[in-house]
């Protein structure tokens, strides 16, 4: 019993022994893994001393430290300080005196379970961080709350600006009202008039300057520099129009003068309102001291807008670029229409030059802002006084007008290529509108809807070439106009259905324009959908019926005025109908047979067909009489009859 005892305990410390190498063991090899570990990472016991460090981006976190585990991603674990972390249950031991080898092995067990823990409290750490910095609360849109005019007059210092800017005008209004009373009671003689104006303006103009030298006079400053300034410009205008003082070029100068001085004074003192205020108190002055709208007036108003160009390539502010343009256009067409029939020469140079000063000063900031839509717009009215001014013109001299534009305007289309925007196209709108007047003044009778519906055939041609869908459009719309002068004078719908003789020379021309018609319908719809504007006839059958159905009546009466000329009177009426229903049908057959493998095609032919059986019966049957009517329909039954054999033949060997 007691040798069978012995045996029993020395197995147990046997086994106990072997247990104790094992934990060895694996305490090394445990070592060695977080030597390892610890060289590839960093130090997980700094994580929490960098945890205050919310600033930190997420993308400089290590890429072992985004890959650990994230266990409770929604609620972060509590920081616990490495002197606080729970220590990790170790077994007892079945001895009262364990191996020092098991102690040794849950000291490691300990430190690896603690490793752990603040590997995981530090992942979770960095996903804290990530989403604080890049996964921000979505905010809506919410605009800008709009202040009413109360609260702008409300805020601090409103109330004096709009006091000083009236208070100005009101001045230079009581400066103009006193030169007009000093004129009618002879008050002063001219010459005193005239000095007495220009001191009084440069005073004022120098009371702002000292005023401005203070932030709290500056208000004051600047409505007291714009009327000084206003006075001296309407004082240069009195004397170079009303007292003769001054010739034309020196008054000019001498007005360009002031304008830039006060355009010059408003871009060091940073204020786009004392630019406006200086241009639009010449503006509005200028035509009381000259007594109307006159070309004298135009040119004043021109240099001024010639002095505001320096600005408007400085500074971009668009109402200083609409005072100083508009305003010229404006007198030279009132200048215009107070000269009346026959006009004038000094009134056509004036309005040429308004809008010649207007085109070359909106290509200028174009070319600098090409989206500045100030002058875009300027560019677009720029050639209205010339063609207004054309239209009171004798014939000769308004097409040399509305030309000259047309070209000028055309040229700036075609070199449109190394313009941005929109420059080049609005060019070529107001080119075409002045070519359209150029056809209209030269030409008349038939030869106004020929070349008007030539005009569109080539524009469609540019727009093919150019890929420019302004030129399209441009000939859509010379199109629509010479088509609606056809129909009225040229080849009107009673022609297909009255007899009535006609002279040689005005079938010639409605040939000709019906010719033109035929062309003008096949060219427009190839080449927009060619530009990608139709889509084929197919899906879009709308635009595609519209053409074939004014190329058959340009076709029909082609037809017809050939067969009048050829067989005068009632015969050439009925063949010339007869005609036109047969080459309907032929027609039909073509489109047909070459539309097996185009879709296109195939849909013209059916509706041209359609057409074809709709003119003989509602038409030939009841317009023509006797082989007529007979040659008619049986020609165009055997047509369709063959139109079909053949169609279903290429049907089915397909």
């Amino acid at each position: 019993m007691l040798i069978a005892m012995t045996t029993d305990g020395d197995v147990l410390l046997r086994l106990a022994g072997e247990i104790d190498d094992l934990g060895a063991r694996l305490a090394r090899v445990g070592t060695e893994l977080r030597t390892v570990q610890s060289a590839a990472e960093p130090k997980h016991e700094e994580a929490p001393e960098q945890e205050p460090q919310a600033e930190q981006p997420a993308q400089q976190t290590p890429p072992q430290a985004e890959q650990a585990p994230q266990p409770q991603a929604e609620q972060p674990a509590p920081q616990v300080p490495p002197q606080q972390t729970p220590q990790p249950q170790v077994p007892q031991q079945p001895y009262a005196h364990p191996h020092p080898q098991h102690q040794q092995y849950a000291h490691y067990q300990q430190q690896y379970q603690q490793a752990q823990y603040q590997q995981a409290q530090y992942a979770q750490w960095q996903q804290q961080q990530y989403r604080q910095q890049y996964q921000q609360p979505y905010r809506p849109y919410q605009p800008a709350p709009k202040v009413s005019l109360a609260e702008k007059l409300g805020k601090e210092g409103a109330g004096s600006r709009l006091l000083a800017w009236i208070g100005g005008a009101v001045t230079l209004l009581g400066i103009v009202l006193f030169l007009v009373l000093a004129i009618q009671r002879g008050w002063f003689g001219p010459l005193p008039r005239v000095i007495g104006g220009a001191v009084f303006g440069a005073a004022l103009v120098g009371i702002g300057l000292r005023l401005h030298r203070t932030p709290a006079g500056r208000t004051g400053a600047f409505a007291l520099a714009a009327t000084g300034i206003g006075a001296l410009y309407l004082d240069a205008i009195a004397a170079t129009t009303m007292y003769e003082y001054l010739p034309a070029y020196a008054g000019l100068a001498l007005g360009l003068l002031i304008a830039v001085g006060g355009l010059l004074l408003a871009v060091r003192w940073k204020s786009s309102l004392l630019a406006t205020a200086v241009v639009l108190g010449c503006v509005v002055c200028a035509p009381i001291i000259t007594q109307g709208f006159t070309p004298q007036l135009v040119a004043f108003l021109l240099a001024v807008q010639v002095a505001s160009t320096p600005v408007q390539l400085r500074q971009s502010w668009p109402s200083v670029a609409v005072a100083a343009g508009i305003p010229p256009l404006v007198a030279s067409v009132f200048s215009t229409a107070f000269a009346g029939v026959g006009g004038s020469t000094a009134n056509t140079a004036a309005a040429l030059a308004a809008g010649g000063v207007g085109l070359a000063l909106a290509l200028i900031v174009t070319a600098k802002r090409p989206g500045d839509a100030a002058a875009l717009a300027l560019l677009a009215v720029a050639p209205a006084p010339s063609l207004l001014a054309a239209l009171f013109l004798p014939k000769t001299p308004a097409v040399l007008v509305t030309a000259s534009v047309a070209l000028v305007l055309l040229a700036v289309w075609a070199a449109g290529q190394w313009l941005d925007g929109w420059t080049g196209d609005l060019a070529g709108a107001a080119g075409l509108v002045a070519a359209l007047q150029t056809t209209m003044t030269l030409f008349d009778g038939s030869a106004r809807s020929a070349i008007l519906i030539g005009e569109g055939v080539l524009l469609a041609l540019v727009a093919l070439w150019t890929k420019k869908h302004v030129a399209l459009f441009g000939g859509l719309g010379f199109t629509v106009i010479g088509g609606m002068i056809a129909l009225v004078f040229d080849v009107p719908p009673t022609l297909f259905f009255l007899i009535r003789n006609r002279p040689d020379a005005d079938l010639v021309a409605a040939f000709l324009v019906a010719l033109a018609i035929l062309a003008v319908s096949i060219t427009l719809p190839w080449v927009a959908h060619r530009l990608g504007l139709f889509k084929a006839a197919a899906e879009n059958v709308v635009p595609w019926l519209v053409a074939g159905v004014c190329g058959l009546y340009g076709a029909g009466a082609m037809v017809l005025c050939g067969a009048m000329l050829a067989v005068p009177g009632r015969s050439g009426f009925l063949v010339g109908h007869v005609v036109i229903t047969v080459s309907w049908t032929v027609a039909a057959l073509v489109l047909l047979v070459r539309g097996i493998s185009a879709v296109n095609l195939r849909v013209i032919g059916f509706v041209l067909v359609g057409a074809a059986v709709l003119k003989l019966v509602l038409f030939d049957l009841a317009a023509l009489d006797g082989l007529a009517r007979v040659a008619a329909f049986l020609i165009a039954g055997l047509v369709l009859l063959g139109a079909g054999s053949r169609y279903a033949k290429l049907v089915a060997s397909r």
